[in-house]
């Protein structure tokens, strides 16, 4: 099932997105078989959940966390995690240097930006992002882009105006305050019942679960 499922959707996107498989709750197995598969990038939301999967899987999978940030369990994936998806304020980026700079990785990060209609996502509010001039220089941390969730809607006319918001966001960064760091080049935004609407609208990186890997269990949160 895994497998054909990965395939259907690989079947709809196109150069230059890429697929996050997002695979929390499901147990190790399930990963196993979508590696098989071919799949490499895998998202996690729980930090000890990905501290305990990342021993019992394939050392090149590229580990993306996209979970709500806790500066206290950046200590479990700090030294493997290839990108952190929602970094929501500066505060929570001089943690995230901070954390790195004690094992001496560069981390890859995304700023996450806050559109959607609901005060219960996180992220930065464009004024907000101005005071990322007020920051010292980052030696640990790699601002990548942005990621950004839209409103919980079956609206696909508003989801798409969200999306476009986020990617005006990452524009005006781009061309601003990161203008000098080719790098800045991701925009992860995109689920399972929206990630088509997102690659429209710029998605880099589209994190999809249910789809591939069926219901979750959310008895298993952490």
């Amino acid at each position: 099932m895994i497998q054909e499922n990965l395939a259907a959707i690989a079947a709809t996107i196109p150069q230059g997105t890429r697929l996050v498989a997002v695979s929390k709750t499901k147990p190790v197995e399930m990963v196993q078989e979508a590696y098989d598969a071919g799949q490499r990038l895998f998202g996690e939301n729980y930090a000890t959940e990905l501290r305990d999967k990342y021993p019992l899987l394939p050392k090149d999978i590229e580990w993306h966390f996209i979970g709500h940030l806790q500066p206290k369990q950046l200590k479990y994936y700090i030294g493997f995690v290839t990108m952190i998806h929602g970094v929501d304020s500066v505060e929570h980026l001089l943690e995230v240097e901070k954390a790195a700079a004690k094992v001496g990785r560069v981390v890859d990060v995304l700023l996450q930006v806050h559109v959607a209609a609901e005060e219960t996502k996180f992220g930065f509010v464009p004024e907000e992002l101005e005071a990322l001039h007020t920051i010292p220089q980052l030696e640990h941390v790699r601002v990548r882009g942005v990621m950004g969730m839209a409103t919980a809607t079956d609206d696909m006319e508003q989801v798409r105006r969200e999306f476009r918001r986020i990617h005006a966001i990452y524009d005006t960064l781009r061309q601003g305050f990161f203008a000098s760091q080719p790098t800045f080049n991701e925009i992860s935004m995109g689920m399972s019942h929206d990630y088509r609407i997102a690659i429209e609208e710029g998605a880099t990186l589209v994190r999809i679960g249910s789809s591939i890997f069926g219901p979750r269990n959310y008895s298993k949160q952490q």
